[in-house]
């Protein structure tokens, strides 16, 4: 594994040679690269979703290139190197794992371990550390978590579900210069009600997201092709969505 890997830092080093690299690679910083990795990563779960073992190895490689690749501009400006990266995480999992690598009887908790890392990082407050990068709806589900650790939650489901209507009825009389403000505190407000259900929004949307998907095209099936069902009314569409859901149960 590790004559793999040396290939790949080594493939990675040449790819940025100043004289003799690839021109695009030279050419690369953090930030032009970060799209890159986020893409990868959703391609990741991608091939988890779909089941599919022969598109995650190469995947997975793909990710694995983009911490090589970050890694390797970071060397450059000599902030720090792959091995740093791979020391750094491999001391943070024992850290986080006193009962398997240390002399801990049990497991601290997941919750407890974090807030002393963000203790020893400096953290100065509990929403510290929730990534600016993340999709909107991953990082509302996770500021509403941190808030909830700090004690700021509602007790059951009710008051989430109250705050939804009362955001639904903000958007409603919203001005157009306030319309956008109105309709993401709306999403942050039933992101907290799925919340509050146990659920996680990210993979409720996902569910229907792939539901739609599904459904509506069956429609377009069923229609004869799209153009044949972009054709037609909004009733005999409407029909034809009511009769794929039959057709689900």
């Amino acid at each position: 594994m590790s004559n793999q890997l040396d290939r790949l830092l080594s493939i990675m080093a040449r790819l940025r040679d100043p004289q003799d690299g690839c021109e695009w690679d030279r050419a690369q910083d953090f930030s032009t690269i970060a799209p890159y990795t986020i893409e990868e990563a959703y391609e990741v779960s991608d091939a988890i979703e779909r089941g599919d073992m022969r598109a995650l190895r190469d995947e997975l490689g793909d990710l694995l290139l983009q911490v090589v690749f970050h890694s390797r501009m970071a060397e450059e400006a000599e902030h720090f190197d792959f091995a740093d990266v791979a020391r750094a995480i491999s001391d943070k999992m024992e850290a986080r794992h006193p009962h398997i690598f240390g002399e801990a009887e049990a497991s601290p908790g997941w919750e407890e371990l974090k807030a002393k890392e963000r203790e020893r990082s400096g953290a100065s407050s509990a929403l510290d550390g929730v990534a600016l990068a993340l999709p909107a709806l991953m990082r509302a589900e996770k500021l509403q978590k941190r808030a909830a650790r700090a004690g700021f939650d509602w007790p059951d489901t009710h008051g989430p579900a109250a705050k939804v209507r009362e955001e639904i009825a903000e958007l409603a009389e919203a001005a157009p210069d306030d319309q956008t403000e109105e309709a993401g505190d709306l999403l942050f407000a039933a992101v907290n009600l799925v919340r509050a259900y146990g659920l996680a929004a990210e993979d409720a949307l996902r569910n229907a997201n792939a539901k739609f998907d599904a459904r509506f095209r069956r429609m377009e099936e069923l229609a004869g092709g799209p153009d044949a069902f972009a054709r037609l009314t909004l009733d005999e569409q409407e029909a034809l969505w009511q009769q794929v859901k039959r057709s689900e149960l």
